[in-house]
This record gives structure tokens, C-alpha cells and sequence, in this order.
């Protein structure tokens, strides 16, 4: 098995960015979600109630990064902010302290955007941690859903879009899922099986499966959810029987426990396995 994908999300719920190697720290990915939008309350927002951030272009350059709009002229570049404004934001219930981007970045995403919106940043004075009921204690994560690597097979989508050619309905492609590593050479759903893989010299502990939600039914370019929908298969495939983790699965959680580097084309090998799998719920 090989990597056949990297990818980061520099902010959270915007365009994701193809690389072919990557630096890797307890965070995960260099690079990945360490910025996030939020309403001026300091709530944190997505694709699930704004699916126009798949327009959001990010590209990093320099100390930040440069932000742009699909069908929209210019662009914003977001360094570190150095005014010292701060503000508590939430993500998935959990309060964050974040440094917030200048008054210029905040104005042209609320007008791209249409509504009142601040860039927030996890910085060195930020703290997070994933949850220790999966991933042990103080294990640092920035602004994912809640851990710090998401892990994908090609196998596994393969197996989705033949179930749903077999009811007629479209394919859907990889980033519809926004992993972070895509492995190929694997056994369709062959990961439920895998407790820590081996990637570079650095082993990642695969701690929890990834329930899946609406954003999977959106176009990755437009936002769109006119198109192909993979929740109907996936419920028929991969609804979880676990109470713990509810609702159709696909990909793993993955914690890295060291550092390092890795790259497209690098050699994955099971270090430990998961032989019971994960519970799915049978079809009636």
C-alpha cells in the first residue's frame, strides 16, 4: 500500500490544497486548519450552513495567506494577526483562544461571503485538545472537527460508487470526504481493521471512524448540493451499529505519534490491527 494523496484545509471548510510531501507534528499536517471562519460571536461556521465556502480559494504565501473568491476580482492576503485582538471562538462546543485577522481580510470575507464574518487563528497562544475518551490525553489539535488527521483508501471509495452506480446513481469523487491522507493499494473497508499504520517512520494511530454529514453531498468547486449525494450509500454500506460514533461512516480518525515527513508514493504498512472491525448496522 502507498499514499497516493496529501492534502491540507488551511481554513477549516474552505478549498482544500494538494501537496506531495508534508511536514507532520502532533497537530498533523503542516499547515491544516489553522484558520477558521466564525460570526462575530465568535461561533465557528462550515459548509454544513454555508456551503459557498467551497468557493473560498486558499493559497499560503509568505506568513499567511492569500484568500480568494470565485467570481469575485482581487484578492486578501492574512498574515499572523499583531494587533493583539483576541476573542474567544467555539468549535464543536469547545471554546478556542484565537488571535482575529484585521478589520481589511474580515470586511472582504463578510462581502464575498454575504453575511458579518472574522478569520480567526490558532496560534502559538491557542489550545485544543482532541477528545481523551479516543485519543489519550492532551493530544493537540487546531481547528479540525476533532482530530488531527483524517485517513481515506481508494478501495473504499471505489467500493462506494460501485454500490451506487448498482442504484443508479452518479460517482462522487475523493475530495467529498477532505482527507487529509488517501491510501491505495488496500482492501475495500480494510482500514476498519487497522489500529495504527506506518507512514514515513511515523506511526498513526487510527482512534475513531468518521461519521459522515451533509457537506458530503456538496460539489467540492461550487457548493452545490444539486448533484451527486453519497449519503444514500453510504447508509446502505456503512451505517455504524456503534451508539458511540452514529450515523453512516467513511474514513478514520488518525493520531500521529511522532514527527517527521511524508510524501505521495511513500509505503504504508499495519502495525497493529483491529480484528473485530467496526459494528455496522445490517441492512433489513
Amino acid at each position: 500500500m502507498r499514499v497516493s494523496e496529501l492534502n491540507i484545509y488551511p481554513v477549516k471548510s474552505a478549498r482544500g490544497i494538494p501537496l506531495s510531501a508534508s511536514a507532520v507534528d502532533a497537530f498533523g499536517l503542516t499547515g491544516d486548519r489553522v484558520a477558521m471562519l466564525v460570526k462575530p460571536d465568535g461561533m465557528f461556521i462550515t459548509q454544513r450552513e454555508m456551503p459557498a465556502l467551497a468557493r473560498l480559494n486558499v493559497h499560503p504565501e509568505g506568513d499567511g495567506l492569500v484568500l480568494s473568491y470565485d467570481g469575485r476580482d482581487g484578492s486578501v492576503h492574512a498574515v499572523r494577526p499583531e494587533n493583539g485582538r483576541r476573542q474567544t471562538v467555539e468549535v464543536w462546543k469547545t471554546p478556542v483562544d484565537a488571535a482575529i485577522c484585521d478589520d481589511a481580510v474580515n470586511a472582504a470575507l463578510s462581502d464575498w461571503l454575504g453575511q458579518p464574518v472574522q478569520l480567526a487563528v490558532f496560534d502559538g497562544a491557542s489550545h485544543r485538545t482532541a477528545s481523551e475518551d479516543w485519543a489519550a490525553s492532551e493530544t493537540p489539535v487546531r481547528f479540525a472537527d476533532g482530530y488531527q488527521i483524517l485517513v481515506t483508501t481508494t478501495a473504499s471509495l471505489a467500493a462506494l460508487n460501485e454500490n451506487m452506480a448498482a442504484n443508479d446513481e452518479a460517482p462522487v469523487g475523493m475530495d467529498r470526504f477532505r482527507p487529509n491522507i488517501v491510501i491505495d493499494g488496500a482492501e475495500a473497508w480494510g482500514e476498519d481493521r487497522w489500529a495504527a499504520i506506518e507512514i514515513g517512520g511515523i506511526r498513526f494511530d487510527l482512534v475513531k471512524p468518521c461519521s459522515r454529514c451533509i457537506m458530503t453531498t456538496q460539489d467540492q468547486r461550487t457548493g452545490s448540493r444539486e448533484g451527486a449525494n453519497p449519503m444514500p450509500a453510504m447508509g446502505r454500506l456503512r451505517m455504524s451499529g456503534d451508539r458511540r460514533v452514529p450515523g453512516p461512516l467513511f474514513g478514520w480518525n488518525a493520531v500521529p505519534r511522532g514527527n517527521g515527513r511524508i510524501a505521495v508514493g511513500d509505503a504504508v504498512r499495519v502495525l497493529d490491527g483491529r480484528p473485530e472491525g467496526w459494528a455496522l448496522k445490517r441492512r433489513g
